[in-house]
């Protein structure tokens, strides 16, 4: 038996993006009362985050995270730790809490939000809509009035649910990092698989619970250029650093003589920076750190830089080329797994689907949420839709940095031409920095030496990304 049920949205997914973009839906529709439904495969919302490993925290500020109708950060300046001095990082704990109460205190108490977890959507977006409980098998087909919201198509795939892309032999020791605070004996050592966020964590845990930095191997696929994460502040206190750095960014690659210089310029800035500096990164994700953190894993001396892993066996690992001795009593934590593996894109706005993606560079919730005021603010026009929320392209080699960076410039642009859209930007919590500049005192003399410089390279620095983009796209034709 099929249980028939109507909603006016059907979103797919109640991860992070799919929260971010019901929870503005819900505001900006008050009026009209229009119904929502969240169907997911977990038992409690936040997606991705349920299955993470134990030590995990935010890359970012935690102001830029969450819903916007609730704040996540405590408000505070962390006083010990790698990211001292700088603003809050929500665990993972405090997140999946965070998404919890959003859902329990928010969302349902509204009475226009059904929420069904533990359920495997079967459907077609915007066709088929059909799902079913995982735990009764009980199924169900929705009729959808407006809209299907499919806030699955950027696909996280997280350690514990990983599949490595390399065999590993019998009686090797070899362990996602959610296993590491499991460990009950001391291992001769361990050997790090992964250069990525997930590997960087898996260093810096070890590093703070006492590990000699010598008893880790560090296997790094490509070495990556990644962000300073003291650049990025929404504190008042940080603002004019803040503002300081993108201006120098502006600055940088305007006058950038080519790709290789303007990398270098960026580094020279401050805005880029690296593990070594006799290393040439290949990679970007946007990987944000703190300057303590980079200090302490600079002091991991056995960084390997010899391709893919292709097999983990008891005495010897094979890579692309080359080989390195392990033991059998050596833990191998796989820190392989690529964090959004979805790279395609589409457009977000397409007939009776919308498929929320990045529409601004590093902050994917304050897209969700711009994508769903733009839902329901901008009426039928889906051309407009789609130019206030072009795509911004994930990255992951340095070309990469060019369009994911000329993207979001012209959808900023686009955004400040915009009276109605500006001014939801000022009152948005998770934009951050468009409340933050507001705030500055109109006689703050340096703050307005700042501005000039962005206004002055602003336009230049379009142009010239425009420009590589183009360099770019002739050199694949």
């Amino acid at each position: 038996m099929t249980e028939k049920l109507e909603t006016d949205y059907l979103i797919i997914g109640a991860g992070a993006m799919g929260m971010a973009f019901a929870d503005t839906l819900l505001t900006d529709t008050q009026a009209s009362g229009a119904r929502i439904m969240m169907v997911d495969g977990h038992a409690k919302p936040g997606g991705h985050w349920n299955d993470a490993y134990p030590f995990v925290t935010l890359h970012q500020p935690a102001s830029f995270y969450g819903v916007a109708s609730r704040e996540l950060s405590t408000g505070k300046i962390d006083d010990t730790g790698l990211n001292k001095g700088l603003c809050d990082l929500s665990t993972g704990s405090d997140i999946n809490s965070y998404f919890d109460q959003v859902m329990r205190h928010t969302f349902l108490p509204s009475g226009r939000v059904q929420y069904f977890p533990m359920c495997h959507y079967t459907g077609t977006p915007g066709s088929n809509e059909t799902f079913h409980s995982i735990t009764s098998g009980k199924k169900y087909e929705v009729t959808v009035t407006q809209k299907t919201v499919d806030a699955t198509f950027l696909k996280n795939s997280v350690p514990s649910t990983h599949t490595p892309n390399f065999s590993v032999g019998d009686g090797v020791t070899f362990m996602p990092l959610n296993s590491l605070p499991g460990l009950t004996s001391t291992p001769d050592g361990y050997v790090v698989i992964g250069g990525g966020k997930t590997g960087i964590d898996a260093c810096l845990w070890l590093l703070e619970t006492g590990v000699d930095p010598d008893a880790i191997c560090w296997i790094v696929s490509r070495d990556a250029w990644m962000l300073d994460r003291s650049n990025t502040q929404p504190a008042p206190e940080f603002v004019l650093k803040t503002i300081t750095t993108q201006a120098a960014q502006m600055e940088a690659i305007s006058a950038a003589k080519d790709l290789d210089d303007m990398y270098d310029r960026l580094e020279a800035c401050g805005y880029f920076v690296r593990l070594d500096k006799t290393v040439c990164p290949s990679m970007f994700h946007g990987a944000t750190i703190s300057p303590l953190e980079l200090d302490a894993l600079r002091t991991i001396r056995n960084v390997v830089r010899m391709g893919h892993v292709q097999n983990v066996g008891q005495h010897e690992i094979t890579l692309e080329r080359g080989t390195i001795p392990t033991t059998p009593n050596t833990v191998h934590v796989d820190c392989s797994a690529t964090a959004i593996t979805n790279k395609g894109t589409k457009p977000i706005f397409a007939g009776n689907v919308i498929t929320p993606q990045f529409v601004r560079s590093y902050q994917p919730l304050f897209s969700a949420s711009l994508i769903a005021h733009a839902e329901a603010t901008l009426g039928n026009d889906e051309d407009l839709k789609n130019k206030v929320c072009g795509v911004v392209p994930l990255p992951d080699s340095n070309e990469d940095f060019v369009r994911f960076t000329f993207a979001a410039m012209m959808n900023q642009y686009t955004w400040s031409t915009m009276d109605e859209l500006s001014a939801w930007l000022r009152g948005n919590r998770l934009d951050g920095f468009s409340r933050a500049i507001a705030d500055i005192p109109p006689g703050n003399k340096e703050a307005q030496a700042v501005f000039k410089r962005i206004s002055a390279a602003g336009a230049p620095a379009v142009t010239r990304l425009g420009e590589f983009l183009a360099q770019l796209d002739e050199a694949v034709a």
